[in-house]
């Protein structure tokens, strides 16, 4: 697998906040776990997310004051793709070290945190949430893995086009 994007380092498109890929087989440090990711899986078809602004996306966002990484899963999941969690596994995380002067929100982990990633099997229910501060998802779509790719590498997301290949290969094993 070509993991030239995904293992480097990174600014994950955040000004001030550096971030490096690593594989895990288990959660990191929950109380350091600011963020979290799902590569989500109906069969043998990726789900991927488009956004109002054009971009396609990951399901995933910020843990919420007290919410555990696999309550926001849950959440980040139906608001985002309409979908319910059926599997997670751990797949790996960024380790994220932030030179800003405070955190993203005042209950986050700082300066050193965690955004991290699984992958699982997920049932589209209803149409996604969408809260008002959150992401607008304009689709939800069920999709090969080479079309997942072909669409993050299309938006120059490379880093997203390796994670989902990643998981499709873990999956399999």
């Amino acid at each position: 697998m070509d993991d030239s994007h995904l293992y480097h380092e990174t600014d994950l498109g955040i000004p001030g906040l550096q971030a490096q890929f690593w594989q895990l087989s288990a959660p990191p440090p929950e109380h350091l776990i600011a963020n979290v990711n799902i590569v989500p899986f109906v069969g043998d078809q990726c789900v991927i997310i488009a956004l109002e602004n054009g971009a396609v996306d990951i399901p995933g966002g910020t843990l919420e004051p007290g919410e555990s990484y696999m309550e926001a899963v849950q959440r980040e999941l139906l608001e985002e793709a309409g979908a319910e969690l059926l599997t997670f596994r751990p797949l790996g995380a960024w380790h994220c070290h932030s030179t800003l002067s405070k955190p993203y929100r005042p209950h986050l982990p700082f300066p050193e945190f965690y955004r991290f990633v699984g992958y699982g099997d997920v049932k589209i229910v209803c149409a996604p949430w969408c809260p008002a501060d959150g992401e607008q998802v304009v689709q939800v779509s069920l999709v090969t893995l080479a079309e997942a790719v072909t669409s993050f590498k299309a938006q120059s997301r490379f880093d997203l086009a390796e994670l989902y290949m990643l998981a499709a290969e873990v999956r399999r094993r």
